[in-house]
Parts: structure tokens; sequence; C-alpha cells
């Protein structure tokens, strides 16, 4: 997982995405679901940028907009040195090749009236590339570079597995060769053995092929072993930013501190204490003032303190944590920086 270049394939600028919440007789929008709200990062070639955080927090949603199958409120998408985020379709379907997706759950991503090999042909259908006779090689080729029998082309996707499936689903991510590929929560439907499988795969592909990945999930624990840098967003924002490592030696905000310390210890009559929250989590549509998070923070502080903002903001190198007295155990050394 090396970076090669210095240039960021990806880089998203205070990115938002708001939907529309209908109301009374005319159907009017008087409020908004704030799924991502204000959103920046970036991503090198060759790197994996984990994203982690409760459901409901906006991880699907980002990803979808960065890949424009959801159009973006406001803020900028750069990818591979262009602006997308206000490209039409006809301008998109070149980019296409170069970012693609990798869905939860490969029953519902893989038409079921289409056989394997039908379903892998279909990129190269679209992209225009090669005859009948070179996309059933290619397709073969595909299916070798998944762990896959050639002779699954002519099989429909009920007659696999689940991680069968999500192979295939891999194969047709992978078939044209993408410079980005965001993995929606792809080993969360997956027995733990077929999850290291996969995860396998995607690390050898990506070192075989330099792809780089922007990898959502839920669980750290399968985050911890592939990704680079990992992301904690919390209500449509990101609240963490670090080095993997970093990230779980050292975490910062008390959000993140509450998810490292739910993982389970593997061994044997280990305990471990864990960071308990207050509440449940807000609605997006109807967010607190001030810090999301302070109301549910094991910090606790005044409705004053809580209704006022926390700063977003580069503590260490590469280490960016959102700084408020709510969110931080060290906040006047933090806040000084």
């Amino acid at each position: 997982m090396e970076n090669r270049e210095s240039k960021p394939l990806l880089e998203v600028e205070n990115l938002k995405v708001h939907f529309p919440v209908k109301e009374g007789v005319f159907s009017r929008a008087k409020r908004y679901c704030k799924a991502v709200d204000d959103v920046s990062f970036s991503i090198m070639p060759g790197e994996t940028l984990g994203l982690v955080g409760e459901s409901g927090c906006g991880k699907s949603t980002l990803g979808k907009a960065i890949c424009r199958l959801l159009k973006p409120t406001s803020g900028r998408v750069r990818f591979d040195g262009q602006n997308i985020e206000l490209m039409g379709k006809s301008e998109l379907r070149p980019l296409r090749r170069d970012m693609q997706i990798i869905f939860q759950d490969p029953a519902e991503s893989l038409n079921s009236r289409h056989t394997i090999g039908e379903i892998l042909e279909e990129p190269f259908v679209i992209q225009k590339i090669g005859n009948a006779i070179e996309r059933r090689q290619k397709v073969k080729g595909l299916l070798d570079k998944v762990g896959l029998p050639q002779s699954s082309t002519e099989k429909y996707p009920f007659e696999f597995s689940g991680g069968q499936r999500q192979r295939i689903g891999i194969a047709r991510a992978i078939s044209l060769e993408p410079k980005l590929i965001i993995c929606d929560e792809p080993v969360s439907a997956l027995d733990v053995s077929v999850q290291s499988q996969i995860l396998n795969l995607l690390m050898d592909l990506q070192e075989e092929m330099n792809i780089s990945y922007l990898f959502i999930a839920h669980d750290l624990s399968v985050v911890r072993v592939i990704s680079d840098r990992v992301g904690v967003m919390y209500l449509g924002k990101f609240v963490e930013l670090a080095d993997g490592e970093e990230l779980f030696r050292n975490p910062v905000h008390e959000y993140t501190k509450a998810l490292i310390s739910a993982i389970p210890d593997p061994r044997p009559g280990i305990s471990k204490k864990r960071t308990v929250l207050r509440g449940d989590v807000p609605s997006p549509i109807d967010p607190p003032p001030g810090c999301y998070f302070a109301r549910r923070s094991p910090i606790e502080v005044s409705e004053e303190i809580a209704s006022t903002p926390g700063e977003y903001k580069e503590i260490g190198e590469g280490h960016w944590v959102e700084v408020h007295p709510a969110t931080v155990d060290n906040y006047k050394e933090l806040s000084a920086l």
C-alpha cells in the first residue's frame, strides 16, 4: 500500500449532501436531512482510506456522492485533476472507467437474470472495448484474478455463495482497471472466515494494480487490517482523521475512543474498559446546535458550551480532530495549537 505519487488522486472539499424533507399539503421542502455536512479529505494513488462510524452517519452517502451516484448539494470533488461535481452524464462516462464501486450486498447488486459472463462483459460493452471474442477472453482473465473457475461464465448469481458473489462483484469493479474503487461495506454481509479471504484479495489486487480504495465499514477490526489512514464520521461530519496506526494507538476524540473500546479482545479472560456514550445519535434532520457530539460525550459540559461549535484542526502531522471541550480531554492544550 505504498503511495507512488505525491499528488492526490481524489480531493474532496467541503462536500455536502442534503436531502429535502417535504412536508405539508404542497410537499414543500421546509427542512433538510444533512447526510453529509462539510466533509474534506484526499486519497493518494495506491492508498486505502478507511471510513468508519455508526450506521446512519453518512458513510455510504459520501461514497455514492463521490462517484456521482448521488449529486452533491455543494462542495468540490476533484478526481485525477478534474472537477467532477458538476459534470453531466456524457462527461462522466469516460471517468467511470477509472472510478468503480463494490456494494455491500452482492446478491442485490448482480442482475439475477444475467449469467456471470454477461455481467462481467457489460462494462466492456458500455465502454466499447474490444470485440465479442476479446471480451470473453477478458472475462476469463477476470475470473482467474478473483479465484473463480472459468466455467462460472455460464452460471447465474444464485448458484454462488455470498463470498463467491462478492468475488464476482470485485471482478466487475476491476474489469476496466480503475484507479479508485469505493468499497461500500464489502465484507459486512459475509462470514468471518470469508471476510479475511476477501480482504486478502483486495490487498493483493491493490498491490498488483496500484488501486486506491475508499473502504467504508462499521467494523474497526476490519478497517485496521486494510487501511493506511482512517477517517471517523459522526452525523455527517469527520471528527477525526489520522494514519491508521496512529489512530488506534493514540485516539483523541471521545467518539473514536468509544468505537475502539468496543472492539472485542479475542484473548480469553481479558476484559477491556469501555467508553460508554450517553443517549442516542441525534437526527440529521434536526441536529443539536453547536457540537453534534457534546451531549453524548462522557466529558460533561454545560448546555452553553455544548451549543458552541468545535474546530476541526490538525493537531499533529496528518492527524485531524474536532477540538471542543466535550470531545477531547486536553482541550486547552489542543485549542492553543
